[in-house]
């Protein structure tokens, strides 16, 4: 994707920044949506093949192209390219118009959304998604492409439950610290498409689903609140969700009027194994996390890394974190464990962020500034943490980046990390240090990545 991560000052400033940059922009180039796609979905004149199995185009009347996601714009590109003239139409909710660039069938109807909350646009453009797959039919194949940001972009509430109250609840969960996981709880239990609906609504309708992953570990009920897939959890567990973070008295009521009504069988639920518009479903992840932080970790050794993936299961309080990762980071530069210099540690991952100021960030960058003090003095070091859908938080950063000077560079501008770790406000102090990461949005979503070099 040829991204330039030298916006960073203290890349752009380093004797090894080709590395570092070329390792950016190899994380990104594994997790291109369109080349994801491709790999995937294969076609030999009228038959398609999706992973080992295979389907006759020519027993379909209509092939029909539908999705949500930050990266849906590439991946619909993708599936256009294969399939060809055999695509009779469909609907697209992305978050971005202007990322649909270049030629799309005229039949292709790219609507748009809001993310990371959902607005009426999110909800007008779901509606007509919806009113779409009930036309289907037994005749139809239906080509579903789902990456992150799917969840928002793809919403339409329950009735009974407005958008206002739905979006008071997202910035509450938010604002929390709940993890994505107990989020699409909540989610999949207050929308019409989401946990499996999307499936009950395409039925009978052949259904393929291709899946661009950003969520820890790939759970399918999880990312984008699962619109395709069998939901393991129940209206009780959502009402748990509140009651663990005691936002009981703070939801809208209407909230917790239906979540009861339901766990007391008055609502339909989500969509649970067995039902038999799973028969017609068939489910695909085509990246993700893992592989995107596999990949790298080969590609620093080639380049004459000592290099190890530690995890892609990174968890926790962003700011907690970034002190852990810093002194795993003094370890390999003092003691040379885990890896004797040079070195790349590589970790993939979701941390959050608990509200406690009004200033700017997102979980990268509060990451990052949290591993400031902890990195402080040693010598030839860098973190550097990166959004791969190229927007952390509600800001234009992707990331940001951490040296052993970074502590010093700051308070000789009066800044001190802890001041802003206490309102929240990441993105200001690295802003001022000239050490953001800014590529725009990339096109692609597979979660964070973390690097830890010592050189």
């Amino acid at each position: 994707m040829g991204k330039d991560f030298r916006l960073a000052k203290s890349i752009a400033n380093h004797s090894k920044a080709e590395i570092v940059d070329s390792l950016l922009n190899e994380v990104l180039e594994t997790a291109d949506p369109l080349k994801s796609v491709k790999n995937m979905l294969q076609r030999s004149g009228q038959f398609l093949w999706v992973k080992d199995r295979q389907y006759d185009l020519k027993q379909f009347e209509r092939i029909f192209i539908v999705g949500a996601g930050k990266a849906s714009p590439a991946m619909t590109k993708g599936a256009v390219e294969v399939l060809g003239d055999y695509v009779s139409g469909g609907i697209v909710i992305v978050k971005h118009l202007d990322a649909v660039l270049g030629d799309y069938p005229s039949s292709i109807q790219f609507l748009e959304g809001s993310h990371p909350v959902p607005d009426i646009k999110s909800v007008r453009s779901t509606q007509q998604l919806i009113a779409f797959l009930e036309q289907c039919t037994s005749r139809d194949l239906v080509i579903c492409l789902i990456s992150g940001g799917g969840s928002a972009l793809m919403t339409s509430p329950v009735a009974g439950v407005s958008l206002t109250e739905l979006q008071e609840l997202t910035r509450l969960l938010l604002a929390c610290g709940a993890n994505i996981g107990e989020i699409n709880t909540l989610r999949k239990h207050l929308d019409q498409i989401k946990g499996g609906r999307l499936a009950r609504l395409a039925y009978p309708a052949k259904l393929i689903t291709l899946i661009l992953s950003d969520v820890i570990g790939s759970p399918l009920d999880v990312i984008a609140s699962g619109p395709t897939v069998a939901d393991p959890t129940s209206y009780g567990d959502a009402l748990e969700v509140l009651q663990r973070y005691h936002l009981e008295e703070e939801v809208p009521s209407s909230i917790i009027t239906f979540l009861k009504e339901g766990k007391a069988g008055k609502e339909l639920e989500s969509v649970k194994n067995g039902e038999k518009c799973l028969e017609n479903t068939y489910n695909q992840i085509i990246s993700s996390n893992y592989q995107a932080a596999i990949h790298v970790v080969e590609s620093a050794k080639a380049q004459g890394l000592q290099s190890m993936l530690l995890t892609t299961y990174l968890r926790g309080e962003a700011r907690e974190v970034g002190i852990v990762l810093a002194s795993i980071l003094r370890e390999a530069a003092t003691s040379g464990y885990p890896l004797e210099r040079p070195l790349c540690l590589v970790l993939g991952g979701e941390t959050t962020v608990t509200l406690r100021g009004k200033g700017r960030g997102g979980r990268n960058t509060e990451l990052a500034l949290g591993a400031v003090r902890e990195m402080n003095g040693l010598e030839d070091v860098m973190l550097v943490t990166l959004a791969t859908d190229g927007e952390d938080g509600p800001t234009d950063a992707a990331g940001a980046v951490v040296t052993g000077e970074t502590l010093n560079h700051g308070q000789r501008s009066g800044l001190l990390p802890e001041h802003f770790l206490k309102n929240n406000d990441s993105y200001a102090y690295f802003n001022t240090l000239g050490d953001l990461l800014r590529i725009g949005p990339t096109g692609t979503n597979v979660n964070d990545i973390v690097f830890l070099f010592a050189f």
